[in-house]
């Protein structure tokens, strides 16, 4: 960062231009985007990135909102004024944090507000890079979250991460749950299973049977079914309606009651596979009995949201392009610098 690696490199031109011309230019600069009921975040992150590598800090006047407020179209989340060369260079990667951070606090606030009083745990960290996970865990905690797959997702709010096993696990033990679950207990002894049932497209089935052979040592069954397959539970019972393909409510349904008519109430069901706010909404309007959400590729790879940094004034006068203008609101607060 301090090299501008990750800088436009018109913004490092810019630099150089204004510091070798206009060093004392001082200007007004906003960040804002153009949606409604959008949760920001990654305002701490972006003051922390301005005190870190800005010049001449303390003398940057700094107003910003708060990681978790709900703001609107063309309301400004955080405003810079000074000198252009003590922070312009900037304005590129603050854009970036706040809008990839709002964005996954946007998507993830909009998954817990379809889920109610049902938790959600985040899967987001198989969809995109690696390095993201951090910051997009942060986002999805101050959204709400507080069940990560990763230790990276909690690593900045101090959670670790959870969850048991994949389908490659029961692939190595030739399609056998029983036997996958076996050596989950034997290896972490004091856990509780949580199932994978779906291996064999027959979850009532894989369900029932480990169910009877774990007993309480089975803590949940997780149904993972591609939207592209329909479990055998309904061919067996001749009803192919393409509706109930992947995790359906009528199969989740069915899993439920197998359960509890042999006496695992106690087992909980978590359902994950293409769930997002519409098809979460769904599952509680119909009142399907899930006690966890997974969800991965809505939280990180649906975009809300684009932050945007104008330059609004020059020296206390208005001054930008065509179409944009400062925009004023007395929700900001000034941040203090503090040195250390």
């Amino acid at each position: 960062i301090a090299s501008h690696f990750y800088t436009a490199n018109y913004f490092v031109k810019t630099h150089e231009i204004i510091q070798n011309n206009l060093n004392n230019l001082e200007v007004t600069m906003q960040f804002f985007q153009r949606k409604d009921n959008v949760m920001v975040a990654g305002i701490d992150e972006a003051i922390a990135l301005i005190h870190t590598f800005g010049q001449n800090v303390e003398k940057l006047h700094i107003e910003a909102l708060h990681d978790g407020d709900i703001v609107n179209a063309n309301e400004p989340v955080l405003k810079i004024k000074g000198r252009y060369v003590d922070f312009g260079y900037l304005e590129s990667l603050i854009d970036g944090i706040l809008t990839r951070r709002s964005n996954v606090a946007t998507n993830t606030h909009d998954v817990l507000v379809a889920a109610g009083d049902t938790e959600v745990f985040s899967m987001a960290d198989r969809q995109d890079d690696y390095l993201t996970q951090a910051g997009d865990g942060y986002a999805s905690f101050i959204a709400g979250i507080k069940k990560f797959s990763t230790d990276a997702q909690g690593s900045l709010v101090g959670i670790k991460g959870m969850g048991t096993m994949p389908h490659a696990l029961i692939a190595m033990c030739d399609g056998d749950l029983v036997k996958a679950c076996e050596l989950y207990n034997k290896t972490y002894p004091n856990e509780k299973i949580s199932a994978l049932i779906d291996y064999t497209n027959d979850c009532v089935s894989e369900a029932l049977r480990v169910a009877r052979h774990f007993g309480p040592k089975l803590g949940s069954v997780r149904l993972d079914t591609s939207l592209s397959l329909l479990d055998e539970y309904f061919v067996r019972k001749g009803d192919l309606n393409p509706e109930n393909k992947g995790v359906s409510p009528l199969l989740v349904f069915a899993v439920r009651e197998a359960l509890d008519n042999e006496g695992f109430k106690n087992v909980k069901i978590v359902v994950s596979s293409s769930f997002n706010p519409q098809k979460i909404k769904e599952f509680k309007d119909k009142k399907v009995p899930v006690d966890l959400f997974g969800v991965g590729s809505y939280i990180v790879n649906t975009k809300s949201v684009g932050f945007t940094g104008d330059v609004v004034a020059v020296n206390g006068k208005p001054q930008a392009k065509v179409g944009r203008k400062e925009y004023f609101s007395d929700r900001l607060e000034k941040v203090i610098y503090k040195r250390d």
